[in-house]
């Protein structure tokens, strides 16, 4: 029977196999690789030129994001690693001509406050050794993602010039083909909403108010300027018009100059007409304004010159919100060059065999504030008698005073391997023969380092 339209509606179908879901297959964030909660390209880009010019002219916006570098960065970060190879390859790296980074780390910290962003290109020659060049975000064009997770970036494409066609296209980083003859890209990002891709400058919500302020500024400075510009008004009875015509240009030709004496008669008064400024009112509309700066940007008034109180005491409780928001940016900062690191020791590994993947990294950055030192050893050295008091009478363990030691210092710690390392028995002369007691186990105060009975806890 030949084959119609019937035969083929009514025809039975195969049922479609369902495919099994892994975990590359589950959709984690978006198919289609690009977030809604970010800007629009164009948006981006206009908000990026802006935040860039208004570093560029703009005084408080170039102090705030100077600020941030000043606390994060400070007086520079260091870094230690306990595998002498890796840290012998990580010390070349970091003080390399080409890379410079005790000084590029300012500029970088810079560009993550200013863009929000900050993508590293890591090229590596055929000897291991990585160079890095901190690229603009405004070159960014494209962040490709995998089609499930939006944190898993594959690939950056970049504008190479002016003509929006003529684009480059970088791998982003991949542990699992640790190549080093391919140059990647690595991305950073702060301020960003959940399920983004792109980050937010901290001038962004600043914009607006930083322009509203320096446009009020500078009509008070051109007020200013006139301030000091009055005219004359001369009052006097004139018989006509033309006699007062030939008045007031008898005055103009020959103005009185300032300092000079005028002689009037009783039908001639002179008076200054000049602008009032109401410099009251303006100075509260001006520092309303550099408040809702200071807002936007986590910091006091007086940290922008504008002294907002007549005490020592008010100036340091305003600046601890600040401080700890500084000390934010600064760990996550320590943990980018803390990535960065192990991405530079990953590519290195395969050529160099003194060099190691597994090796740990630490980095220590500058201290946020002198005062908060000052006041946890001043803290610590109060509690320190009195948890002391409290273990020896066996209200508390080793464990909770370290603990709490620790807290009122101002610093975390592994309590456990505290104790571990604490608790190792140190070598001791045998007991003589004639003992009559049993050799007691030894105990050492991880806090003081003196010697303790196990059993009775007494000072030996």
């Amino acid at each position: 029977m030949p084959e119609n339209f019937f035969t083929r509606l009514f025809r039975p179908r195969r049922r479609a196999r369902l495919a099994v879901e892994s975990d590359a297959t589950f959709p984690v964030g978006r198919h289609d690789a690009f977030s809604d909660l970010d800007r629009f390209d164009y948006d981006r880009a206009a908000l990026l030129r802006q935040s860039l010019e208004a570093w560029r002219v703009n005084p408080l916006a170039r102090r705030i994001v100077g600020l941030t570098s000043q606390y994060v960065v400070g007086g520079g970060v260091a870094f230690s690693c306990a595998h002498a190879g890796t840290a012998a390859f990580l010390k070349n790296f970091w003080e390399h001509p080409l890379n410079r980074l005790p000084v590029r780390l300012y500029e970088w910290c810079d560009e993550l406050t200013r863009s929000g962003n900050l993508f590293l290109l890591l090229t590596t020659d055929p000897a291991g050794m990585t160079y890095v060049r901190a690229v603009p975000t405004l070159q960014v064009k494209t962040i490709h993602s995998r089609a499930n997770d939006l944190d898993q970036e594959t690939a950056f494409e970049l504008q190479n010039s002016a003509d929006l066609l003529d684009t480059v296209t970088w791998p982003a980083w991949d542990p699992r083909s640790p190549s080093p003859e391919t140059s990647v890209m690595l991305h950073y990002s702060i301020d960003r909403p959940v399920g983004g891709q792109w980050g937010e400058s901290d001038l962004a919500p600043l914009l607006r108010w930083l322009s509203r302020y320096a446009s009020w500024l500078e009509d008070r400075a051109r007020l200013n300027r006139f301030r000091t510009t009055f005219l004359y008004v001369v009052k006097a009875r004139f018989s006509s018009e033309a006699e007062r015509r030939a008045r007031q240009s008898a005055l103009s030709a020959a103005p009185p100059s300032p300092g000079s004496i005028l002689v009037t008669d009783e039908g001639e008064s002179w008076d200054v007409l000049n602008p009032e400024l109401a410099s009251d009112d303006a100075g509260t509309d001006g520092l309303a304004l550099k408040k809702m700066i200071c807002t936007g940007a986590g910091i006091p008034l007086h940290f922008l010159a504008e002294p907002e109180g007549s005490t020592r005491t008010t100036a340091e409780a305003a600046g601890g919100p600040t401080y700890r928001h500084f000390e934010q940016r600064q760990r996550f900062f320590l943990w980018l060059l803390g990535d960065l690191l192990k991405v530079v020791v990953a590519r290195r590994a395969p050529l160099d065999r003194r060099v190691s993947r597994t090796a740990e990294i630490e980095l220590h950055g500058a201290d946020i504030s002198a005062r908060d030192n000052v006041s946890l050893a001043m803290a610590s050295s109060n509690i320190l008698p009195a948890l002391r008091e409290l273990r020896d009478r066996r209200l508390i363990d080793d464990a909770e005073m370290l603990r709490l030691a620790y807290r009122f210092c101002g610093e975390t710690t592994d309590v456990e391997e505290m104790l571990a390392r604490g608790q190792a028995a140190p070598v001791s002369a045998a007991p003589s023969a004639d003992s009559s007691q049993s050799a007691q186990p030894v105990k050492v105060d991880p806090l003081t380092g003196e010697e303790r009975c196990g059993s009775t806890g007494e000072t030996l």
